[in-house]
């Protein structure tokens, strides 16, 4: 698992009612919206865009499925993306040690 650290910083009120705004409708909790933010930013500023995605698809049991969406229906701050790119990211790194 990745090492974490604190950010601190205080903005203006209605910049911060704008975040928790948009960070609620994302569906993220905030560590994972204000972490989504900081690396889009620093891809737009070094050039990348989040347009240079890829998709990725597959075909899952029924049973895995609804597992799934079970999973998420409970943990409504987590998006389907979010749950199944955390689960890759968290498996790789694992694997990479």
């Amino acid at each position: 698992m990745k090492e974490t650290k604190s950010l601190c910083a205080k903005i203006p009120i209605e910049l911060h009612n704008r975040v928790r705004t948009s960070q609620e409708e994302s569906r993220l909790t905030l560590n994972q919206y204000v972490e989504k933010l900081l690396i889009e930013y620093y891809q737009m500023k070094e050039g990348k865009s989040m347009a240079q995605t890829r998709t990725l698809a597959l075909q899952i049991s029924e049973e895995l499925f609804l597992r799934i969406k079970n999973h998420l229906d409970k943990n409504q701050h987590l998006t389907q993306k979010a749950f199944i790119t955390e689960l890759i990211i968290k498996a790789l790194d694992e694997a990479e040690l």
